[in-house]
């Protein structure tokens, strides 16, 4: 089984299917992941060529930095703006925009349905899943982090949830997933602190099964996932479905906050100031 897409490409090694990111600059998530991650997750449903485990990692700087800002913000302008037809803009301009929000929250609405189904999917595969982590760490990328079994964290990684700088919270699932994971006391300081956790950090929270050093995460995932081959399938589904149950209604209720927040004009003006920022900072 193998597959080779711009953003990623995935290809059965040993006992695993190995997902490789490999979008510039660091594999945000806009469409085009978007639809390559949904091959993955078809790939997982359809039995994963025969494989006991998957494996995502990344080649590039960082795992992945999180969602596609500029893309979403190229969309927000376009639907505030001029998105809503050739009748409606010969509408008063405060029409127009109430008009523009129920359209806004409708498509990023589209996007969230399927990144949430995707991950899902991740989720609740009935055979280990493991993330391989190095550098940033940060939003959706630590989202779909948070889907796997296991993280084994290399140690230049760094966990982070910066969403509340740009007037939103976590929309692919992150806080659910914390919560189903770890104390509140951690998910309230790493939320509305903005600070990120470096590995050994998020080692002693619990965060993450290993910290490893660089180089070494791909190795020590493979071995998991020979030692995971022994199991029996049917014995794996069992386990995993009682201890990793999906917080389905808590994903809901922040897919709905985050949808509530999306139209807000201090989000678009923090994705502008983001997207006109041309000095260094670090990745959203």
């Amino acid at each position: 089984m193998r597959f080779q897409g711009t953003c990623l490409s995935f290809e059965r090694q040993g006992a695993a299917l190995e997902v490789l990111l490999h979008a510039d600059p660091c594999n945000e998530i806009g469409l085009a992941m978007l639809g390559e991650l949904e091959r993955v997750a078809e790939a997982v449903e359809a039995g994963a060529g025969g494989a006991r485990a998957v494996i995502f990692r990344s080649d590039r700087k960082g795992f992945c930095a999180g969602a596609d800002l500029r893309e979403l913000q190229a969309g927000l302008v376009d639907r505030r703006s001029a998105g809503l037809g050739r009748l409606a803009r010969r509408l008063p301009p405060g029409v127009r925009r109430r008009l523009a929000k129920p359209v806004v929250r409708w498509e990023v609405g589209r996007f969230l349905d399927r990144i949430h189904r995707v991950f899902d999917t991740f989720d609740t595969a009935p055979l280990l899943t493991v993330a391989v982590t190095h550098g940033t760490v940060f939003g959706g990328g630590f989202e779909l982090a948070l889907t796997a079994d296991v993280i084994v964290a290399e140690q230049t990684s760094r966990f982070c949830f910066p969403e509340l700088r740009l007037g939103l919270i976590p929309g692919f699932g992150g806080i659910p997933r914390l919560e189903r994971d770890l104390g509140n006391a951690v998910i309230r300081d790493l939320l509305l602190s903005g600070r990120s956790l470096g590995a050994q950090r998020a080692y002693e929270v619990g965060l993450v099964s290993q910290v490893v050093p660089t180089g070494k995460g791909l190795d020590v995932a493979r071995k998991l996932a020979e030692a995971h081959a022994r199991f029996e399938p049917a014995t794996v589904r069992r386990a995993k479905a009682f201890l990793k149950p999906l917080p389905r209604a808590r994903l809901d209720a922040e897919k709905r906050e985050f949808l509530a927040m999306v139209t807000d004009p201090a989000v678009l003006a923090a994705l502008t100031r983001f997207v006109e920022d041309e000095g260094l900072r670090p990745y959203l």
